[in-house]
């Protein structure tokens, strides 16, 4: 039920739910009004005073429009609408003031500062703050911060908003920062000084209204007005959050996220902002031709040439789709090989998910839904690994009440869940019990690749379905691979899985870095850098990265999104739908199209929910019939978060940060 209040701004009568902060009515209204420790993401702490209003007839002093809520107001004396003022000379004087206190003991490092140019307290003291300061006594300084590898700091700066309190211990669940001290002697610190162990905590770079807290990769590369910018979709796991790239040249400088209620709010994991320096190391430049047992560097011509005379002379031929594939180069390689009278297939870790049956490899839930969900029941996944920023929703739902349920290996989740169990048999035991209690509450079953990719997988699947439909749950298959479910919504799969892939005689590998491929085969490796699948290539052809092409991602959820090129491929490398036209022109079996407008056409034609960008499709229920599970209990796909995929295993960074998880994991052993 709303609770409609009638209120007046700045002159301008408008009805607004009575819950809602002045600061939200101000904005309804299109009145912006500075802040600092304010984030409509986080707790209010109503620390910085920069968001001061004048409430009339309420006292004689301006009120902080964060912390008072509408429904708080009086009306007038004849039950006129409350008036609010947020330009009166009140409200400018007492602005002016916070802000000359903010910078009492703020440093002028504008110069020489990372944040100059994109900081909120820079922005502010010009629009809100006077020019002269009356103070002269000497500024007070502050050690800095270790805080590992990521965030950079100086402390100096701080303003004691508190963000980075608020979020770490509100959003990523770690209890290691916080403020001690009062008065001139409060500072924002760590836990004895530990650095922060979590896989999220690069978003407090952004949350920080001042320098204080600054990305340690990205520091004294490059100021925001040098930088091109492109809104793009992360591919470092299935979420397909929406982001930012920023680049400088042909150099990517650094990730930001992009707001999305629907996806990633405005969060992003460690592994998504900080890949960017492995988009730099071990690239494939330049096709490559074994000879003699050796690599050597060859022409396009002389590559492509051998890739279709191999093509050509085989007798059974297989494709295999990567984790980073854009959908348009699985339908295309689709086309090529079936053309060949060969089988494709994407599920190359061997996941039991059905082709054809959607509602069976995607779900029918949304992300979203998390968010009013009240039960949630978490099978073979561990998504603090697998998808960090839907493992902060899951937090969000539990901090609102939802009960979580978890079966699987126990580990830490950032938030409190029941342990059914790590096997299928406690599925089985919940299929047999009433579930009238939980029928009619919004609750959600989350299925990981951990139940999907055993033997039994397609019976642990069924099972599932059943589960959700008994308790009239919406089912989400979490993913851990950016490309698997475009990939099958194109179709590159066959009856057969991944056993079809056995005996091959040509095997070409679109980027498939995750698996190894028997000797035998003569294998044509299609990628960006040089990981394993290259290191077992006869012929190598270099592709371009997800920031150098455009291409259509589909997420765990079946959100069709589009990535846009930021940048070009280094030296030789192609666009991976232009180097399997290529190839098929080679072949003497020309693929009907010469661009890549005219290839989504024809994938569009065949796969009509691709057109809709970013928008969920309704999938259509058909349970699985049920089988015969294993008594095995369920074991997590993903054993180190940061190297999962060729790019974040060219990433230095990514190699420090997985050695210091694994320093950190270590049981420490007391001295003798």
């Amino acid at each position: 039920m709303s609770d409609l209040r009638k209120i007046i701004i700045d002159g301008q009568e408008m009805e607004v739910d009575g819950a809602m902060t002045l600061i939200q009515a101000c904005e309804t209204a299109g009145i912006e009004i500075p802040r600092f420790c304010y984030h409509e993401r986080l707790s209010i702490a109503g620390n910085c005073r920069m968001c001061l209003v004048e409430v009339v007839g309420g006292p004689p002093k301006p009120a902080a429009s964060c912390a008072m809520q509408v429904r708080d107001l009086r009306p007038g004396p004849e039950g006129q609408p409350p008036v609010v003022k947020t330009n009166s000379p009140m409200v400018k004087k007492a602005r002016e003031g916070v802000m000359e206190f903010l910078l009492i003991n703020h440093p002028l490092d504008c110069p020489i500062c990372d944040q100059g140019g994109e900081c909120d307290l820079q922005d502010q003291a010009m629009a809100y703050g006077v020019d002269f300061s009356r103070f002269r006594e000497p500024k007070r300084a502050v050690d800095d911060l270790d805080l590992g590898p990521l965030v950079e700091t100086h402390m100096t700066r701080c303003i004691s908003c508190t963000r980075c309190v608020r979020f770490t211990s509100e959003v990523a669940g770690i209890t290691q920062m916080g403020q001690t001290g009062r008065g001139e002697d409060a500072e924002i610190t760590s836990y004895l000084g530990e650095t922060l162990d979590s896989n999220l905590q690069g978003n407090i770079i952004d949350l920080c209204p001042v320098g204080a807290l600054v990305s340690k990769p990205y520091a004294f590369t490059a100021r925001p007005w040098e930088l091109t910018k492109t809104e793009s979709i992360d591919v470092m796991d299935a979420l397909g959050s929406s982001i930012r790239v920023d680049t400088k040249g042909r150099e990517v400088m650094r990730f930001l996220p992009r707001n999305h209620d629907g996806v990633n709010e405005e969060w992003i994991s460690d592994k998504t902002r900080f890949v960017w320096d492995g988009l730099r190391r071990q690239r494939l430049d330049r096709p490559y031709v074994r000879e003699n047992g050796k690599l050597r560097p060859a022409s396009w011509p002389e590559a492509l040439k051998k890739a279709a005379e191999a093509l050509q002379g085989a007798e059974k031929v297989a494709g295999l789709v990567g984790d980073l594939a854009p959908v348009e180069a699985a339908f295309a390689l689709k086309q090529l090989i079936e053309g060949q009278g060969g089988v494709v297939e994407c599920r190359t870790d061997g996941a039991k998910l059905p082709s054809g049956n959607r509602s069976a490899y995607v779900g029918t839930a949304c992300i979203e839904d998390i968010d009013d969900a009240k039960a949630i029941m978490i099978i073979g996944s561990n998504p603090r690994n697998e998808a960090p920023v839907l493992n902060a929703r899951i937090r969000k739902a539990w901090t609102r009440g939802a009960s979580v349920g978890v079966i699987g290996e126990k580990v830490d989740l950032t938030y409190d869940y029941d342990h059914l169990g790590d096997g299928p048999a406690v599925i089985s035991g919940l299929l047999g019990r009433d579930h009238s209690g939980v029928q009619d509450k919004p609750s959600i079953v989350i299925v990981g690749q951990g139940a999907l990719v055993r033997e039994d997988g397609a019976a642990v699947l069924a099972a599932a379905m059943a589960l959700a439909e008994s308790t009239k749950s919406k089912l989400l298959v979490l993913h851990t691979a950016a490309a698997l479910v475009g990939a099958m919504d194109a179709g590159a799969t066959n009856p057969d899985g991944m056993n079809a892939v056995q005996g091959a005689d040509v095997i070409y590998n679109l980027g498939a870095d995750e698996i190894d491929i028997a000797e035998g085969a003569f294998v044509i490796y299609q990628g960006s850098h040089g990981d394993r699948g290259a290191h077992r290539a006869d012929v190598i052809l270099p592709a371009a990265a997800y920031t150098e092409e455009q291409g259509l991602f589909v997420n765990t959820e079946g959100r069709p999104q589009l990535a846009l090129r930021a940048g070009f491929a280094p030296g030789e490398a192609k666009e991976n739908w232009a180097i399997l036209r290529a190839l098929s022109a080679e072949l003497g079996a020309v693929q009907p199209w010469n661009s890549l407008a005219q290839l989504r056409q024809a994938l569009v034609a065949e796969v009509p929910h691709l057109a809709g960008i970013d928008t969920v499709p309704e999938n259509d229920w058909q349970p699985l019939e049920a089988g015969q599970m294993s008594e095995a209990p369920f074991v997590n796909v993903i054993g180190d978060f940061y190297l999962t995929n060729p790019i974040a295993r060219a990433s230095a960074l990514m190699a420090e940060l997985s050695a210091n998880a694994k320093a950190r994991n270590e049981t420490k052993i007391a001295a003798e």
